[in-house]
């Protein structure tokens, strides 16, 4: 016996790739489509419409088939209002609670559709009858361990809709849509002069540019410069581990990182001890910020976050020393907090770091500009899989990168050096 469904598509789902994916999708799982409605859109802003019927052998590859097309922006056809059930508990879910994508989303409450605020992926979606500040409906995310009970989750995926990035209408440079391509050969100085453009243009609008860096950033010699962007107020939000705000705290107290002298590479007697040393400091002056207060601390990336009032969020490891002070090393805790940065982000440097950039990258929503650059393009093409639509991924050494794009942010309106090689795997 053959079950089968009816589903719609709108939108720009011709060039954006999205009647590929599903036509691709039902015939992987299994399935057969037959489109009983294909009106193509015929200029720039026409959006197109399909409405197929979806069949498989088995309601359960049925139901498989139509998730797949959910997440891709499907519907099905003649939707009802989303179904709510109550958490019977604090931190548990009903079975078959949605889990949402990073996708802008909609929920179908009382006939009228409603914004899902607060997008992030693999979070359960809540309903609040009278929760809007008008008193009408408010619909958001919330992450397993901060259901509570009686919370009104919505189940299976009826009535909620999904609105994946489309290619837009005009040209989108390096942040054009799904340029997901990873490669060394990419031309670096042109790659850098957008991102510098573009941060530009995010804080010109007001926006909220968020850096995420591994210590890695300090130990290339990278810090001066970014610190330089913090000082200038290109960064808002920075987000890293202990270990970053270590060495950068003991290139300041010692000229050193990790031991080693960032500028002429030498290894100085005891250089091995100095981060701990550091560490210790810092408790001693009760935190970074009273370390800067009281002059410990009078340069570096960590300085000009407290002289500058950036949201500065240092998360914990199990890998760490110390560790500082000012480390969250609840791990819930943590999240949280990289949760608030990463939903306030207009756009998103990733820096040489990979778990921190995952972690940052399953908070963001898919139409967040993110920049990840990593030395190994194996970090870089896991970052962008993670779903971003507007993306740029570059293979290259941090040392070279940031400072570079530090030049061309910072000096805007001055010649720069083109002399400025083209850093491909090797750095060079």
């Amino acid at each position: 016996m053959s079950h089968s469904r009816t589903v719609e598509i709108e939108g720009h789902i011709i060039d954006s790739g999205t009647m590929q994916r599903c036509f691709g999708a039902v015939m992987d799982l299994g399935g057969s489509f037959d489109v009983e409605q294909f009106d193509v859109g015929t200029h720039e802003e026409a959006e197109s419409y399909c409405r197929m019927a979806v069949s498989a052998d088995d309601a359960e590859t049925l139901q498989a088939i139509l998730h797949e097309l959910h997440q891709n922006g499907a519907m099905l056809e003649n939707p009802t209002d989303v179904d709510l059930v109550s958490a019977p508990a604090d931190k548990v879910v009903p079975p078959n609670f949605y889990s949402t994508t990073n996708h802008p989303t909609e929920v179908l409450y009382d006939g009228e559709w409603i914004d899902v605020e607060r997008i992030e992926m693999d979070c359960a979606l809540v309903v609040e009858p009278h929760g809007a500040p008008d008193g009408g409906p408010r619909a958001y995310t919330k992450v397993l361990n901060a259901v509570e009970e009686g919370d009104l989750i919505a189940t299976d995926q009826s009535g909620i809709r999904v609105r994946p990035p489309e290619r837009p209408r005009s040209g989108g440079g390096a942040f054009g849509f799904m340029q997901g391509g990873v490669s060394a050969e990419r031309p670096s100085n042109s790659t850098i002069r957008e991102v510098a453009a573009e941060l530009r243009e995010v804080k010109a609008a007001g926006g909220n540019v968020m850096v995420v860096a591994g210590p890695a950033v300090i130990h290339s010699g990278a810090g001066d410069a970014l610190a330089d962007l913090v000082a200038a107020g290109y960064v808002d939000a920075l987000s890293v581990g202990n270990g970053f705000a270590t060495h950068d705290l003991e290139r300041s107290l010692y000229g050193t990182s990790l031991g080693m002298d960032v500028e002429t590479l030498e290894h100085p007697r005891k250089g091995h001890k100095h981060h701990i040393w550091t560490i210790s400091e810092i408790i001693r002056a009760g935190g970074i910020e009273a370390a800067v207060e009281d002059g410990i601390i009078g340069e570096g990336v960590m300085y000009q976050c407290v002289k500058n009032d950036v949201d500065t969020v240092l998360a914990g490891s199990i890998r760490d020393d110390g560790p500082l002070p000012d480390t969250i090393t609840d791990a819930v805790a943590a999240q949280n907090a990289i949760r608030d940065q990463a939903h306030e982000a207009d756009i998103v440097l990733m820096l040489a770091t990979l778990l921190h950039s995952v972690a940052v990258g399953n908070c963001l929503p898919s139409t967040t500009k993110t920049v990840c650059v990593d030395i190994n393009p194996a970090t870089v093409t896991q970052l962008l899989d993670r779903g971003s639509a507007q993306a740029v991924g570059m293979v290259t050494d941090i040392g070279t990168f940031v400072p570079t794009l530090a030049e061309f942010v910072l000096d805007a309106d001055e010649p720069i050096d083109e002399s400025v090689e083209s850093a491909g795997a090797s750095g060079e």
